[in-house]
């Protein structure tokens, strides 16, 4: 299902897989029709793949929010398999990876980006929106240079029925790469999503942000004023 590497603009559809692949929280959850919006528009990806994230999307906005943001959480934070932080996959714990992140940090600084403060650079979501930033064919060569890192997370994914092997799948797809279709799950029934959990089985914590929790991040232009916003869907 993979598409050519041509350099058709991609821009808004890398920023899109984004947020698709941040925290659901409920300023990500108003603007999700935007994202839809954003990446029909740009048509950098195939109609079956739309599908897919389209899926995704309709997902997102029908649960509630708690339960959204369990299933976020279990998907990305229960191992290294499907770790959005890349750099887990190729250097784990080790020393190396140290370095690594300076290396990115500094090609985002020579683009005139900035983290905000206690962002990492190999966070998935911070790499797309820094490959947003260039021209097509820079940003698809940009993504090619860890499709190796994105088919391990795409087959992790894949084994866990995760709706959220479709973004990582469409950007394959922007590097050229072929990735699988992938198959996302009937929507639960709406009784059981407001279902009451048991008591003391998790609900107190659910959704809510721990300190190793992945959290929005957003690349920040320098400039010699105050700190600009950080992007927004």
């Amino acid at each position: 299902m993979g598409t050519l590497f041509t350099p058709t603009k991609c821009a808004y559809t890398l920023r899109a897989l984004s947020h698709l692949l941040r925290y659901p929280g409920a300023e990500l959850r108003a603007h999700l029709g935007e994202l839809r919006g954003a990446l029909h528009d740009e048509r950098a990806l195939g109609t079956g793949r739309l599908a897919e994230l389209d899926a995704l999307i309709g997902r997102l906005q029908m649960l509630p929010a708690l339960r959204a943001e369990a299933e976020y959480v279990e998907c990305f934070d229960r191992g290294r398999g499907t770790a959005l932080h890349l750099f887990e996959h190729v250097h784990g714990d080790s020393r190396d990876r140290g370095p690594a992140m300076i290396d990115l940090g500094q090609t985002y600084a020579q683009a005139g980006l900035d983290l905000a403060p206690g962002e990492l650079p190999d966070y998935l979501p911070v790499l797309l929106e820094y490959a947003s930033t260039q021209p097509p064919k820079e940003a698809r060569a940009f993504v090619a240079e860890f499709a190796h890192i994105l088919q391990a997370l795409l087959a992790a994914l894949l084994r866990r029925q995760s709706p959220y092997a479709a973004p990582v799948a469409a950007l394959l797809d922007l590097a050229g790469q072929r990735a699988l279709p992938v198959t996302i799950a009937d929507e639960p029934d709406l009784d059981e999503t407001w279902a009451e959990p048991a008591a003391f089985d998790g609900c107190s914590s659910a959704g809510q942000s721990r300190p190793d929790q992945p959290q929005p991040i957003h690349i920040q232009r320098k400039t010699h004023g105050p700190a600009a916003n950080g992007a927004r869907p």
